[in-house]
């Protein structure tokens, strides 16, 4: 006798768009530099919350950020997000808990009126849909983020549809 197995809903990952990324950095007061560089890295850079308290001043080359304590022991590189200034890494690693940056997430998300359904991981989200929409190779995207399947990298192709609808209509 077998069991039937219920296969999981895949939803569309919620990412932010980079004006939405705007709004929230202009919520965070100049002082709360640990929210500012963990969700610059997040966004910028494709990272996981354990990734950007993970990241080190000597995981930083010359364009490029060396991750090497990444989920699954996947050793990668990353760009160094835009906006990034040399003064940030003075306050790597970051003395904080994943716990304290989501909360400051949602905290400052609210105060910039986001979406209730964005969560700290959101940010990494709209690293991927970005780099796609900009024309980066879904492997060399997949590379960036670590994933060990192309199929994981796949959802953020349907994250933006209205993308696809353009294209489509350019085409035909």
């Amino acid at each position: 006798m077998s069991q039937k197995v219920e296969k999981k809903a895949k939803n569309i990952p919620k990412c932010l768009r980079p004006e939405e990324f705007l709004d929230l950095i202009k919520e965070i007061p100049r002082k709360d530099y640990k929210a500012r560089i963990g969700f610059l890295l997040a966004y910028g850079s494709g990272l996981r919350v354990s990734e950007v308290l993970n990241c080190k001043k000597e995981s930083f080359r010359d364009n490029s950020i060396f991750i090497s304590e990444a989920k699954n022991k996947v050793q990668r590189i990353v760009p160094i997000p835009k906006g990034w200034k040399i003064d940030f890494l003075a306050f790597l690693p970051l003395k904080t808990t994943a716990r304290s940056l989501e909360r400051k997430f949602k905290k400052y998300s609210e105060k910039a009126n986001l979406s209730k359904d964005y969560t700290f991981h959101s940010l990494r989200h709209g690293f991927a849909t970005r780099s796609l929409e900009s024309g980066i190779p879904i492997n060399q995207v997949q590379l960036l983020l670590g994933h060990q399947n192309l199929s994981t990298t796949s959802i953020y192709v349907r994250a933006n549809p209205i993308d696809a609808l353009k294209n489509y209509e350019k085409l035909f």
